[in-house]
């Protein structure tokens, strides 16, 4: 089957709705771990206001503290020009824009609307692309609003139109609220391809109602080009109420190994980055792959 990109977002998006903030050292601990197994893509930091979300301060001790490797890329997630001017200083590899598919949660998550949102995104794909950065841009919340319930596709087809114009590297899909179901997944993949195309498709799932690895499995089927997930399934959005863990890099890679999809990545190297990330946060690990461990067990 053809080979698909694991973006490992646990530093980001797994730790960002915790109690319990990491250090700096364990952050980039954490990172090194991701590269130890093999990945080749992390989405490492977020360049957001720490006062808001205190879990990802320090992102440029973060960045100034890793081994810089040729074959693997670290993602910055920014919100508008200012984090981009951050994420260039400190010498991210990509970065990673949001817009919201949800006025009330755009203004809730970005303050702002989604036509605001928009503008700012597509200001940063210029200039990040100016910059000689590749260039993500991710439409939260595609499946479903905490707030205001479904989203239209067609509406999520539109934001993508308008970003299209400015040729993303790649755009991403999420489930920020894991409410996702397959029959989704296949409808958001047809409008992606038509209101954007030849852009790549990377896709971000929540297991939070237990969807997220078939969600996963059939982005696979639509040509995914990247897959995210967290270590451990740690993970959720501290602007949107319930939303649990991303689904886990072991128990992804592992359905993929089994699938014969080619990623590289090693499951038990990131089993005891799990358990160590459990320790560090005080909390059982959420996926399955660490308690039943890998089969056949040779």
């Amino acid at each position: 089957m053809t080979p698909v990109q694991l973006v490992e977002v646990g530093p980001r998006d797994g730790l960002q709705n915790e109690k319990t903030v990491l250090t700096v050292d364990q952050k980039i601990e954490l990172i090194a771990r991701s590269v130890t197994a093999g990945v080749k893509r992390i989405e490492a930091v977020s360049f957001v206001n720490p006062k808001r979300v205190p879990q990802m301060a320090g992102a440029e001790d973060v960045m100034a503290g890793l081994e810089r490797r040729d074959d693997v890329s670290y993602i910055g997630l920014v919100l508008n020009r200012r984090g981009l001017e951050r994420a260039v200083a400190a010498r991210v590899d990509e970065v990673n824009v949001v817009v919201v598919a949800s006025e009330e949660f755009s203004r809730r998550n970005q303050n702002c609307s989604v036509a605001e949102a928009i503008s700012t995104a597509r200001d940063v794909i210029r200039d990040a692309g100016s910059a000689g950065l590749s260039t993500t841009v991710t439409i939260a919340a595609a499946f479903g609003c905490p707030f205001s319930g479904e989203v239209d596709p067609e509406f999520v087809g539109e934001i993508l139109a308008q970003l299209a114009e400015d040729r993303p590297s790649e755009i991403a899909l999420a489930d920020t609220i894991g409410v996702g179901v397959p029959t989704q997944v296949r409808i958001l993949a047809d409008v992606a391809n038509t209101r954007a195309p030849g852009i790549p498709q990377r896709w971000h799932f929540h297991n939070t109602r237990n969807t997220g690895y078939a969600n996963a499995l059939t982005a696979l089927d639509t040509g995914a080009h990247a897959l995210d997930a967290s270590i451990g399934g740690f993970g959720g959005c501290p602007f949107a109420p319930a939303a649990t863990g991303n689904i886990a890099s072991e128990d992804l890679i592992y359905a993929l190994d089994r699938s014969g999809v080619e990623t590289g990545v090693a499951q038990q190297v990131l089993i005891d980055a799990a358990s160590w990330l459990g320790s560090a946060l005080d909390k059982e690990v959420p996926a399955l792959l660490g308690r039943a461990g890998g089969f056949p067990n040779v």
